[in-house]
Formats: structure tokens, sequence, C-alpha cells
């Protein structure tokens, strides 16, 4: 009689554990799963291990890599021939040829000779070779001696009363800078009531400077308020003569723009 085997089924070490308990209750699932955990976990804190450790070669390899040269382009050198210089053509000469003045009479000096001569053209007289030239052809002359007239000249430019608003060197305060803004400074006199306002700032005035010196026509471009401007225009008034402008050598007429300076005491 033949007996057949039964097949047990394979418990672990959970199913002994948990045979007469709950197994689903969340304990069983936990301790089942626990070894998938524990690889897992693992797997990732080598994998994190491994990058902290390459961490300093692939940094390495960047900054290789961000300070590798760029390739060079190849350089290609191409000579160009210099172009020919740029000749100016003359103008073409002029071939008229003025008739002579003066009347030339042909006189060839006589020569010997064995043969008889003709004459061809009829000898001019004495009379003749004193009052003209003689020469180896004959030429009728005009009689009159033509001149070349003079190119006109041309008055120069009255620079009297010109007013030059550019020069070459420009109109100065006797002493220079330095003396006029200590003029300004001394004999300044701030408007009382500027002052009670806080009222400070530049003052633009334009004038003119005669070939003297002298000043005049001057007037306030830029203000800031009526007793300042006013103020001034009394500085610029008071000024002693300056020293003119000049072109070309010359003292000219010219106009000048000064600030002036208006600052209260701290």
């Amino acid at each position: 009689m033949k007996t057949e085997g039964v097949v047990l089924p394979q418990s672990t070490w959970d199913d002994i554990v948990f045979e007469k308990r709950n197994k689903e209750y969340g304990a069983y699932v936990n301790r089942k799963n626990y070894s998938k955990y524990v690889l897992i976990a693992l797997g990732v804190t080598v994998a994190i291990l491994i990058l902290v450790l390459a961490a300093p070669a692939i940094a390495r390899l960047l900054e290789s890599v961000r300070s590798a040269e760029p390739a060079k382009l190849k350089e290609t050198t191409i000579s160009l021939d210099q172009p020919p210089p740029i000749t100016p053509q003359p103008p073409p000469p002029d071939v008229r040829i003025p008739p002579p003045v003066k009347t030339v009479i042909k006189f060839l000096p006589p020569k010997v000779t064995e043969k008889e001569v003709v004459e061809e053209e009829e000898m001019p007289t004495i009379e003749e070779i004193k009052e003209n030239e003689t020469g180896a052809v004959a030429q009728e002359g005009t009689g009159e001696v033509v001149f070349e007239e003079p190119a006109p000249v041309v008055a120069e430019e009255n620079t009297d009363d010109k007013i030059f608003y550019a020069v070459e060197q420009l109109a100065e305060f006797p002493g220079g800078n330095a003396a006029m803004y200590k003029f300004l400074n001394k004999n300044q006199k701030y408007p009382a009531s500027a002052r009670r306002m806080g009222v400070e700032g530049k003052v633009y005035v334009k004038f003119i400077v005669d070939k003297e010196g002298a000043i005049s026509n001057i007037e306030i471009v830029k203000g800031i308020n009526a007793d300042l401007d006013n103020e001034a225009i009394r500085l610029i008034k008071i000024m002693p003569p300056w020293k003119p402008g000049k072109q070309n050598g010359r003292s000219v007429k010219s106009q000048f723009v000064l600030p002036v300076y208006f600052k209260l005491e701290s």
C-alpha cells in the first residue's frame, strides 16, 4: 500500500511568532517588510556616501572643463599691395603763342661763294634795320605791349563794432580768476530778504568787453530771484576794466558769461 506524503507549507519566523495572533494588525506587515526597508536604506546610504566621496573629483573635472582655453582661430595674414599714388594731373599747357610785340626783319650774314647769288627777297634798308629787330625769320609785330592786370586788393573786414562770441584769447579780469573771485567776495552784499528765506546758488551774467576792456550790455542769463540778480549786476558794474579778448593777435569786442556765487555762511 502506497502512502502519499503531505507537503507542509514552509513557515517563517514571522509566521511562527504571529501563529495565533491577528496577522491583519500592522505589526505583522511591518515586520514582514522590515528586511526590504533595511536593504533600501542601505542602498541609499551607500549611494550618498559615493556621491560625497566623489564630489571633489567631480568639482575638479568641472573646473578643468570651465577653464579650458577655447579653440584658437586660425589666423591668416593677407598682404595687400600699396595702391598707386594719386598724382594730380596738371592742366594742359597753353599752346597759344602770342604774336610778337616787335617786328623782326629777316637778315642773314653774307656768305662767300663762287656761284652767282640770285636775291629771292628784297634786302632791308639800313633805316629798317635801325628801327626794327633782325633775325633769321621775318615776323610782323603788333606793336602793342600787354600787361596783366594785378589781382584786386580786398579790404579787410572792419572788426571795430563786431562782437565775437568765441575768440582765441578770452577777456580776463585784471589779475586772473583768483583776483576776480576775491573782488566779488570782498564787495558782495548779501540781500537781507534772500538771507531770511535761505536762498543761495549761482547767477549767470553775460556782458560785453570792448577793445579797451570796458564792460557794457549786462544781462542776466539765468537767475535765482530778483534781489540776488540785482546784486550780481551791481557787482559786474563796479568791476575795473578787463583785459580785452583777442582774435588774430588784435583786441576785439567779445561777449563773456560769468557765474556769480551766492552762499550763506553756516
